[in-house]
Parts: structure tokens; sequence; C-alpha cells
């Protein structure tokens, strides 16, 4: 009996820890020049919806783990009012991580930053903003009136913090 109980609860914990990963289907480029984001809308870390609006001038995309601890680092080393201030928003893709892991450590300490950070979890719609671009970077979408401008790769905080300034 209680070999059954201990196969069963190994089988629900790597059931748990799977990631939803899509299938390997070609996904159309969300981060593309000329093209809108406004009135995309993403969960941030407490689960609030944030639409990017017009007023929004720069969008930090994180797609690896080490660029999101980085970036995450740099942010809460400043005001917790520094993205808005920029007109920035930061977004953090999780969505490769398997579930049971986002859920218990991932967005726990998420919450505890004060800055916010927009969440994506699902791993299809982070494949479409991340195809074609350099995912072991800082990726840094600049925006007019939400449409895209330029797109850019950085490599450190230091050059984000230096692209923010001149903005």
């Amino acid at each position: 009996m209680k070999k059954i109980v201990l196969t069963l609860l190994v089988t629900f914990l790597f059931i748990g820890c799977g990631s939803k990963e899509s299938s390997n289907q070609p996904v159309e480029a969300k981060l593309v020049l000329n093209k809108s984001l406004s009135d995309v809308t993403i969960n941030d870390q407490h689960e609030v919806p944030h639409t990017i609006s017009t007023d929004i001038k720069t969008v930090i995309f994180a797609f690896s783990k080490d660029v999101g601890h980085n970036c995450n680092e740099f942010f809460a080393s400043k005001a917790p009012s520094y993205l808005q201030e920029n007109n920035a928003l930061f977004v953090a893709d999780v969505s490769g991580a398997p579930s049971l892991i986002r859920s218990m450590f991932i967005m726990p300490g998420l919450k505890d930053f004060k800055h916010t950070v927009l969440v994506m979890e699902n791993a299809q719609t982070a494949a479409a903003y991340k195809s074609g671009l350099e995912t072991d970077k800082i990726v840094l979408v600049s925006l007019e009136n939400g449409v895209i401008t330029d797109i850019n790769s950085l490599a450190t905080t230091q050059e984000l913090e230096k692209t923010l300034q001149t903005k």
C-alpha cells in the first residue's frame, strides 16, 4: 500500500512540475518594428492586469532567468516609481519554469518587489514575444504612441540605465 501511495505521489509531483509547453509550431513575432503594442494587457506579480498605453515609451523584456534576476536587482535598487518615472514597463518571462516551481517559488518571490513586474506565464504567448530575439540579453523595446520604433539587446543593467536616462 505504501508503494502505491508513494508511486502516485511521485507521479503527481512530476505532472505538477510539468510546464505547459506548446508544440514547436511557428509563431508570429510580436516584437517587430512598426507593430503596435497598444492595448496589450499582461498581469503583474499581484495578478493585476496592466495595459501598454500610448504614454509608455519603453518596454523592457527579460526572457531568461539570469536576465530577470539582474533586472529585478537593478530595479529593486531604485525608487519603486523608477519605471513609472521613465515611462517604462518591465516584463519577465517565467513560462519556461515548471508550473509547480512558478507557483511555489517564483511568483511569491516576485511579490516581494516594490517595483511592478509584468509576468508572462504562458509559453505560447512568450514564444511570440521572444521570436527572433537575443533571449539571453535584456530586450529593450522603444515605443512611440504604442508603436515599436526600435528594438535593442543590452548586455548589462548599466547599459539599461544609460539608455533609460537618455529617453
